[in-house]
């Protein structure tokens, strides 16, 4: 048994992206490939934020990051990381995907990774604003 003094520190949940509580309580469970991800880019403080878009990586079925100029099905946006997610080592995690609703496009994180391209595979199932 182990009961060496340990530090845990949390942050808050920044969702001011959110533009409504609309889809927020039917999101669907999806695996993140942490290995289509950079830490420098996506986790350098060891979490993905939440806001991020994801896309569906069409040989595995596990979720990356969106890259529209990818040409492993990440090109077509699914949709956006609902909670932020931390990142220990390199196992795959399951993460909320939000699937529909609306999105404050000023507030999404750094380098989340939405431009016109998901914009338009989004439309009818994400309102951004």
């Amino acid at each position: 048994m182990d009961i060496s003094v340990r530090t845990t520190t949390y942050g808050v949940e920044n969702r001011s992206w959110l533009g409504s509580a609309h889809g927020t309580e039917a999101t669907r469970t999806v695996t993140l490939d942490v290995s289509a991800f950079t830490e420098a880019t996506h986790y350098p403080d060891g979490f993905i934020p939440s806001g991020v878009v994801l896309g569906r990586i069409t040989a595995s079925g596990l979720y990356g990051p969106y890259d529209n100029a990818a040409a492993d099905g990440r090109q077509t946006a699914a949709g956006f990381l609902f909670n932020s997610t931390t990142v220990n080592g390199t196992a795959d995690l399951g993460a909320p995907l939000l699937e529909h609703g609306m999105v404050i496009e000023d507030k999404l994180p750094a380098d989340s990774g939405y431009d016109a391209a998901a914009g338009v595979e989004l439309a009818g199932r994400i309102v951004v604003r």
